[in-house]
């Protein structure tokens, strides 16, 4: 029997436990099998390719089947060595040398070694590449600056680029810049996301659409096996359904946690989780068409909605309200002089008028659920209650996550005046430089889905990307942060503290401020 289909067998029976006992009103009485960790998701991935994803919500998956040539030290946002031992970088910043580790092998067999490292930039950067059609590749903006890669020999090889990079190292340790089988590439082409291979501690064992991703250990890992026999990471779109599989004992470890359903898991049977992280979550304004191609009406939803309000009463305190694009936790590049949008309705009814709106007609984009983007549903039904009291007149429109960014992220023109949405990222150049230059509109690759263009936040974030010096990046960005403020292209709601509740079966378990879980050292008794 497959260990894919044991467990199911065994995840049926716990599921079969949990309902007789939530039906029964009884304790739980489900147990999942030790030395499996079963995590509840918030959604189905998208895919298993790390080149072709762009979610939190895949990337727990990835780190734990991938490797990157660097990676995130655990705890913290700083680089260390993974599938390359040290590197060099040359005094004007252009050359990357790194020097490759020894005897790794993909899950396939086949060696890791410089071509690997190549073939996975090529196909992500080169359209001419024989593999490039098996993307498309939403993040390769991440890696815009390389001009070449090289394998200098077997386990060494040079990244040149066009121009010095800021944040290069740092997108090399995000899921984007993990290292893929090109054999197993060549073999599976535009499915690869669906029979994913790399070095990392689990390999992959099955996928179940809408039941289960099942990873097993990888007992010839580099770094050692990991502890566990095995992971399943079920997805479960709704927040109830994840709470009730928690409580009756069908998951292990659940992310994201519903703030009003914390208060469930306070005895000794949980442990609950908490860490700041680099998070977002704001509104997407429509700044082609319809009522926010004004300024003063964008600046009227910034002060109709109540955002003191929705942190403290829907998220109950567990984010703070956002003052601008940049979260406080990149402290070296946070604005500290900004202060959040009052919560003014005269002030937006004011604004309104001056505009000469009347009533304006919004169409409203809310998702059932997804990365990071705090009890959606009951936040967009107060945030269309508060602007409707001033004025707006708001229609929401509801959708699956994987439909919602199929909505979304190719742009809300002709479609709607605002969307939902939530950033967590692992520098301050990223959620701007892909979500708020002119260049970064949809028709060009971007994420830039309301259409905001301002020459000067150009400059600036271009800027930032090729200074040498921290202290001159973080003047430039914030000078940017002041200057997105006022023209307010997104409505700027909170900043999250993200969590997780698992149960105390679990050890070494740790939340990471790069929103990953790195489950390697995890254990399960």
């Amino acid at each position: 029997m497959t260990l894919f289909k044991w467990t199911r067998r065994a995840l049926m029976a716990t599921g079969m436990a949990s309902a007789i006992a939530l039906a029964a009103g009884a304790p739980a009485i489900a147990q999942t099998p030790p030395g499996v960790l079963v995590v509840g998701q918030i959604a189905e991935p998208k895919s298993l390719d790390p080149q072709a994803v762009t979610a939190a919500n895949d990337f727990r998956i990835l780190v734990n089947v991938y490797d990157g040539l660097v990676g995130y030290e655990s705890g913290t946002l700083n680089i260390e060595p993974k599938l390359a031992t040290d590197w060099e970088i040359s005094e004007d910043g252009l050359e990357y040398t790194f020097n490759l580790r020894e005897g790794v092998t993909f899950h396939d067999g086949t060696p890791f070694n410089a071509e690997a490292v190549v073939f996975t930039f090529e196909r992500m950067l080169n359209e001419d590449h024989p593999y490039a059609d098996t993307g498309p590749f939403p993040l390769a903006f991440y890696f815009s600056a390389v001009d070449s890669v090289e394998a200098v020999d077997d386990l060494t090889v040079k990244f040149t680029l066009n121009e010095p990079f800021a944040p290069f190292m740092s997108n090399l340790a995000s899921p984007t810049g993990a290292i893929v089988s090109p054999t197993a590439v060549e073999e599976n082409g535009a499915d690869f996301g669906r029979n994913p291979v790399g070095t990392g501690p689990f390999t992959f064992i099955e996928w179940q659409s809408n039941e289960a991703v099942v990873v097993e250990a990888n007992p010839d890992y580099w770094n050692g096996a990991p502890e566990l026999q095995a992971v399943v990471f079920r997805p479960l779109t709704d927040a109830n359904t994840r709470v009730a599989e928690m409580l009756s004992g069908g998951i292990d470890v659940m992310v994201e946690v519903p703030p009003n359903s914390l208060g469930e898991f306070q005895d000794d049977t949980y442990d609950i989780y908490e860490a700041a992280g680099p998070h977002l979550w704001f509104l997407i304004l429509n700044l082609k068409e319809g009522p926010f191609t004004e300024q003063a009406v964008r600046q009227a939803a910034n002060y109709a909605i109540n955002k003191e309000s929705l942190v403290e009463d829907i998220l109950e305190g567990t984010a703070q309200v956002a003052a601008g694009p940049t979260p406080p936790a990149f402290g070296w590049a946070y604005n500290e002089e900004l202060q959040p949008y009052a919560y003014d309705p005269d002030k937006a009814r004011e604004l309104l008028a001056e505009a000469g709106m009347e009533n304006p007609e919004v169409t409203f984009y809310v998702t059932e659920g997804g990365s990071g983007m705090l009890d959606p549903i009951a936040m967009g039904t107060a945030i269309q209650a508060d602007l409707e009291a001033v004025g707006f007149d708001v229609n929401i429109e509801t959708y699956e996550w994987n439909t919602f960014l199929g909505e979304v992220n190719p742009g809300l023109e002709g479609k709607a005046d605002m969307a939902e949405m939530a950033w967590m990222t692992t520098d301050p150049d990223t959620l701007p430089f892909l979500a708020l230059r002119s260049e970064a509109w949809p028709d060009q690759g971007g994420f830039n889905s309301g259409y905001y263009s301002n020459p000067e936040v150009d400059e600036l974030l271009n800027e930032a990307r090729v200074a040498t010096s921290q202290d001159e990046r973080a003047d430039l960005y914030k000078q940017m942060q002041q200057i997105v403020y006022d023209d307010a292209p997104w409505v700027f709601v909170a900043n999250w503290v993200q969590n997780a509740v698992a149960s105390d079966r679990v050890g070494n378990f740790e939340l990471q401020p790069s929103f990953y879980l790195l489950l390697e050292d995890v254990t399960k008794e």
